[in-house]
Order: C-alpha cells, then sequence, then structure tokens
C-alpha cells in the first residue's frame, strides 16, 4: 500500500529554482560591491555589499514566514516502522550521514515506503541495523520527511521492542529530490549577473578613478608616440607623459597637480620639459630628448598655488566665475617660462598670461 498523502516532486518547478537563482544574484552583486567598493576607496559600495545580504535575508524571511508557520501548525504523526536497509554515506565526524530505507505502518493510515537520510552517531549506529523497528514522526501531508525519534517516550519505545512490522512493497518515497544541472546553472547564472549588474551600474566608480583608495592618478608615460616642437628651425622629438584624473577630480583641487606632475617624473627621471598642458581632469608633459642639451624647464618649479586662481581670473574676463573648460600651457622653450590660460564660457573665451611665478602679464576677452 501506498500513502495518501500524496508523492514528493519528482522534478524542480520554476518556483522551486527561483530562490536559488535570486541567490546567486544576491551573492553575487554584494561581494563585487564589497570587494570593488574596498579597492576604489567608495563606502557606499562596500555598504551595498554588507546590507544588501541581510535584506536579502530579511525579504525571505518574511516571504517564507506564512508556509513555514502552516507547515508548523500541522501536528507531526507518530509510527512505527522497519528498517530495510541502510547505508552509512560518509564518516568524517562522530556524526554519520545514513541512508535508511524504511517501511512505515501508521496505525490509523495507508502503510507506505521511504527512503530518507539521517545523522546517527557512531556510537548508536549498531542500534539501526536491518530489520530493526525504530519510532518515526513525519507531517501527514508530507509523508516523505519521515525523521527517527532517536529519543521516542517510554511507550513507544516498548512498542517498538515488541512490535513485529511488515515491510511495504513497491517503490520508496526519497526525502531528498536530486537538484539536477539545472538548478546549479541557474544558481551560478544568477551569480554571474549579479556581479555584472554592479559592474555596469557603478562603472564610473570602479573604472573611471584611476587613482585607487589613495586618489592618486597612475601615471602614463609614452614611448612610441613623439611630439615635434619647431624652434629657430631646429626640430626637437621628445617623449609625451600624460595622467588622467577620474570622475569627480580635477587638476585644480589642492595637490592634485603637484601630484599628477611628481607621478611623471618620477618615471620619467629628472628630465627637462618642453612644456606642459594642462586641463581639468588631464595633464600632457612634453619632455625634453634624453643625451643632449636643448631648452626647457623643470616642470616641478611650476606655480602650483597659483593654478586656480589664474584660472579664476581668466573666467573673469568672460563673466564666468566657473567656465566650462580651461586650459593651461607653459611654454619653456623659448626661453624664460610664460604661462598661457585659456578658458571657454557658451561662445566666449578669455586668455590670460602669465610669467613663471603666476604674475598676471595680460588678459583680455572676446
Amino acid at each position: 500500500m501506498t500513502s495518501t498523502a500524496g508523492a514528493p516532486p519528482t522534478h524542480s518547478t520554476p518556483a522551486d529554482l527561483a530562490p536559488g537563482f535570486l541567490t546567486g544574484g544576491v551573492v553575487g552583486a554584494s561581494l563585487a560591491a564589497f570587494i570593488g567598493g574596498c579597492v576604489v576607496g567608495r563606502a557606499p559600495l562596500v555598504l551595498t555589499g554588507l546590507v544588501l545580504p541581510a535584506v536579502y535575508g530579511l525579504v525571505f524571511f518574511l516571504a517564507t514566514l506564512p508556509r513555514r508557520a502552516r507547515e508548523a501548525a500541522v501536528a507531526p504523526r507518530t509510527a512505527l516502522a522497519v528498517i530495510e536497509s541502510r547505508e552509512a554515506v560518509r564518516g568524517e565526524t562522530s556524526d554519520v550521514p545514513v541512508r535508511f530505507d524504511l517501511s512505515v505502518v501508521p496505525e490509523d493510515a495507508p502503510a507506505f515506503r521511504v527512503e530518507m537520510r539521517q545523522d546517527v552517531n557512531l556510537v548508536e549506529l549498531a542500534d539501526y541495523r536491518p530489520r530493526a523497528v525504530v519510532v518515526v514522526e513525519y507531517p501527514p501531508d508530507r509523508p516523505w520527511r519521515t525523521r527517527i525519534v532517536t529519543r521516542p517516550t517510554p511507550k513507544w519505545e516498548e512498542r517498538a521492542a515488541v512490535a513485529q512490522v511488515d515491510s511495504v512493497p513497491g517503490p520508496a518515497m526519497k526525502s531528498e529530490t536530486p537538484e539536477g544541472c539545472s538548478s546549479g546553472l541557474l544558481n551560478l547564472l544568477g551569480l554571474l549577473l549579479g556581479a555584472a549588474a554592479v559592474l555596469l551600474l557603478f562603472r564610473a566608480d570602479l573604472f573611471g578613478s584611476q587613482g585607487g583608495a589613495s586618489g592618486a592618478p597612475e601615471p602614463s608615460v609614452s614611448s612610441s608616440s613623439t611630439t615635434t616642437v619647431t624652434s629657430s628651425a631646429i626640430t626637437v622629438t621628445s617623449a609625451t607623459g600624460t595622467v588622467a584624473l577620474g570622475p569627480r577630480q580635477s587638476m585644480l583641487d589642492e595637490g592634485e597637480l603637484r601630484a599628477a606632475v611628481a607621478s611623471l617624473t618620477k618615471v620619467a627621471g629628472r628630465r627637462q620639459a618642453l612644456s606642459v598642458v594642462v586641463q581639468d581632469r588631464l595633464l600632457t608633459v612634453v619632455f625634453s630628448p634624453t643625451g643632449g642639451k636643448s631648452a626647457g624647464f623643470d616642470p616641478r618649479s611650476l606655480p602650483y598655488d597659483r593654478v586656480p586662481g589664474l584660472v579664476e581670473e581668466a573666467g573673469t574676463t568672460v563673466g564666468a566665475e566657473s567656465p566650462r573648460s580651461w586650459q593651461l600651457t607653459a611654454d619653456g622653450v623659448t626661453g624664460s617660462l610664460t604661462l598661457r590660460v585659456v578658458v571657454t564660457d557658451g561662445g566666449s573665451t578669455g586668455t590670460l598670461r602669465a610669467d613663471g611665478r603666476g604674475k598676471v602679464l595680460r588678459k583680455s576677452g572676446s
């Protein structure tokens, strides 16, 4: 005979696979956000990586609370069962997972056959030999969740000691249905999609900043590209170094331009510069060739503290306190160092010229 409570599902439904997919997505997103936030020094990303699993766990708990309450409201049924067979799955610890094949014979319900897994202490394993009668409990609506009662009441223990339980024919219901490869693939897909979503949403923070947590720009000195500077019919070829800042950074920020120039001179050595071009987030230095004497200046001698003031003063020529774009060019090829600032705002252009110390020599607007 078989139980009338119904058999366990033999395959996974979309509702069964959805939690695994969502869990994989949350795990991938939280790991990507936490690790990425630590690398680039972004507190919102780190906070997202910590808060997202907690929020998901709370939502999952609240969503499954009605179902778990309904299951808990069903009182388990106690019955006698005979062990048809047993098989220890593995034995690394004192509690060994054992797979049991049981014939369960309730008093007021049809008998059924079930296959289940339960941890058994090594000391007590001999008590669960084949053909031994044991006391079990199971939910009436889910008999495949049968469990052996390891400490039954004296009444049921006495009944199990003297009872004779016959085997139940037919296939055994399984308490654990194999999930198959589809569940694992969905979990992996959710993990990858979660990580990709974080990388896409926060790509500006993760990939736009070149300086990591400290905010210092990473230098990039070109070795293949060249720049030709012509002065007094003499052509000089030199290497070019650039530094690009990430989002929400500017060369006008305190210490940013000085750090960018220092990073380039550290890579290129103590070479003279023929020109330095500074924009809001880009620094370009044209270095003089090595192994020969040529005109130039030390890029570290620029009046860094005067650059923000020069840009602001050039902006006043077009009536803009914060111009849309600006560029400072330091040129020392023709002799003394000169600075030229050009700002644009709408259709207006302002120009300012200063000496090597940042003293304004001339300014005009159009």
